[in-house]
């Protein structure tokens, strides 16, 4: 297999590696694509079916992928799946947190079971997967963490959707609070924030907000400045720059990934 070798004996350990359907989701295509950059490849998800599809086109290529199943707001199954990476690879230097669901309305229409569920999805996995490999990052002075964020943490989306705004918000903060505690200590985190993009996850979690698919896509192509949404590629070919030494002294920030919808005010 072919690398660019910008992650060569490095150890990426990826949740939410899988997809939830036919295509590349955000966190498949970043597990391939940190392979292709040289990483060997722990692939997680709550489907091990998922997680075992993205390995195989990991190892189909030549590359070394372990996949494992867990639930990423399970404390124990987040600590079993480290202990196996480390088992199988001696270290961890990369933890890519992808997991993320949305629900649809605003304060009035959510019911608090499904804020209390998004919440733990969407920004206590992160909290929880932190807890578990920072210890290991600390003790050998390096680590990247890399963040799946959302456009809609920053911005309206056009629909109300406050529990995912809110949840995918918290991540940002809690991003930027690992990255200055654990900064001195030789450990970055960063955040992604993806903005219309065209993967599985849309059409089985948005495509609720819209008449049917092809409105869906059309509605969301005219939103891009670019005039078409981006896709699982384009987060992970930035997840691999983040995750990389190119990215050394990048810590904390907030990376758009969006076609430049975040800076348009209409």
């Amino acid at each position: 297999m072919e690398t660019q070798g910008r992650l060569a004996d490095r150890v990426a350990l990826v949740f939410g590696a899988g997809s939830v359907g036919e295509g590349w989701g955000n966190g498949k295509a970043a597990a391939v694509a940190y392979a292709r950059a040289g990483a060997r490849v722990v692939a997680v998800d709550r489907d091990p079916q998922a997680a075992q599809s993205t390995c195989e086109l990991i190892r189909a290529e030549g590359g070394d992928a372990l996949d494992l199943q867990a639930d990423v707001i399970d404390l124990d199954q987040i600590r079993s799946v480290v202990d196996q990476a480390l088992a199988r690879y001696g270290r961890i230097d990369v933890l890519h947190n992808n997991v993320g669901i949305t629900s649809r309305g605003g304060p009035v229409e959510t019911g608090e079971d499904v804020w209390d569920r998004v919440m733990a999805v969407n920004v206590k996995s992160m909290f929880l997967t932190c807890k578990a490999v920072l210890p290991h990052m600390e003790a050998r002075g390096r680590g990247a963490i890399v963040n799946i964020g959302a456009l809609g943490g920053v911005r309206w989306a056009g629909y109300a959707y406050c529990a995912y705004a809110a949840s995918k918000g918290a991540v940002n903060s809690l991003t930027q609070s690992v990255a200055l505690q654990y900064a001195a200590k030789g450990i970055r985190a960063n955040c992604i924030l993806p903005g219309v993009m065209d993967t599985p996850h849309i059409y089985q979690q948005i495509a609720g907000f819209y008449p049917d698919a092809e409105d869906m896509v059309a509605a969301r192509n005219r939103l891009s400045p670019t005039g078409r949404m981006g896709d699982g590629w384009d987060v992970a070919h930035a997840a691999v720059f983040l995750a990389s030494d190119e990215a050394r002294y990048i810590n904390g920030v907030e990376l758009f990934v969006d076609g430049g919808l975040h800076a348009r005010c209409n």
